[in-house]
């Protein structure tokens, strides 16, 4: 439905109502740290009245990108590096909140979309990498500065790096898994996987699926998801609006770099950092973000009659 709806709406219309959803959905973000619910040390969900558990965070994420797309694309700002720099107040303001959480995953997915973004708005290479290597060294100072806070990121880069220090169950049981199933799988509902880690369903969904339907299913859903990325691409080499163009870069990058983590972190080529796998693992917020993002997609790669007016 989420979908359906909103590739069915005008451009201009989605484009008058961001700053409003962008500003509720980081307002509730805002508030995760101060009243949010706890789960396994992390305060990344938010207890409302009347409505599910939910992390603000996977619904920001489509917003986040449209409004980035927005600022570089705008014609009120003509000096870019000034777009450049608005856009990194909003990114450090993201992830400062996610670092409170904490929320490593997330911070990482988003940087890594907006440096993609900036460097397809045709920013200076160098000056991109320095930039990049800066924010490296801060992260380490970071880490080294206040061990107690984020010691939990240093722990889990340790366990990746040598499997005999730190718990390294779920990844190794995750590997496992994914051996077990083979080439056909063990069959619905027979995998043992999301009986022995928790959150299986979300943060190991490549190795459950891996488990009970096999290599062959896997391999299948990965196609029609590079075929769907492809198709986007295309789309972009004919593209003329910058707006329009910035917000596929920036959506498809979204889905890419995640789903490469998700797979990564199960088959341990990552260390663990909670990332879901796009339209699979389960999880309402998660569910909600992707068909936001999916019916964003759809509605920019549509045809226009020539009498509706573009972004």
């Amino acid at each position: 439905i989420i979908i359906l709806f909103i590739s069915l709406q005008k451009r201009e219309t989605i484009k008058a109502y961001l700053p409003y959803f962008f500003i509720i959905f980081l307002l509730l973000l805002f508030l995760v740290p101060l009243i949010g619910t706890e789960v396994k040390g992390a305060k990344r969900w938010l207890d409302i009245p009347l409505l599910p558990r939910f992390q603000p965070i996977e619904i920001l994420k489509p917003f986040f990108i449209l409004i980035l797309a927005q600022i570089i694309s705008s014609q009120m700002i003509h000096n870019l590096y000034r777009k450049y720099f608005f856009t990194l107040v909003l990114l450090f303001a993201v992830l400062f909140l996610l670092a409170i959480q904490p929320d490593l995953g997330q911070s990482v997915l988003l940087f890594s979309s907006w440096l993609v973004m900036v460097f397809s708005s045709g920013i200076n290479f160098v000056i991109l990498a320095i930039f990049f290597l800066i924010c490296v060294l801060i992260f380490v100072s970071i880490l080294f500065f206040f061990p107690n806070k984020f010691g939990y990121i240093l722990f889990r880069l340790k366990s990746f790096i040598d499997p005999t220090k730190g718990e390294n169950y779920q990844s190794e049981k995750a590997l496992e898994a994914i051996k077990n199933g083979g080439f056909t799988g063990r069959g619905l509902g027979e995998g043992v996987l999301k009986d022995r880690v928790p959150e299986a369903h979300t943060d190991y969904m490549f190795a459950v699926i891996a488990e009970e339907f096999g290599a062959i299913l896997l391999l299948l859903l990965l196609i029609i998801f590079l075929f769907f990325s492809y198709k986007v691409l295309h789309k972009l080499l004919d593209e003329k609006d910058e707006y329009t163009k910035l917000v596929l870069v920036g959506l498809i990058s979204l889905l890419l770099i995640q789903t490469f983590i998700h797979i990564g972190v199960n088959i341990r080529l990552l260390p663990t950092t909670g990332i879901t796998l796009p339209f699979l693992s389960y999880g309402g917020s998660s569910i909600v973000g992707n068909a936001i993002m999916a019916g964003l997609i759809l509605n920019l790669t549509k045809k226009i009659p020539l009498n509706q007016d573009t972004l």
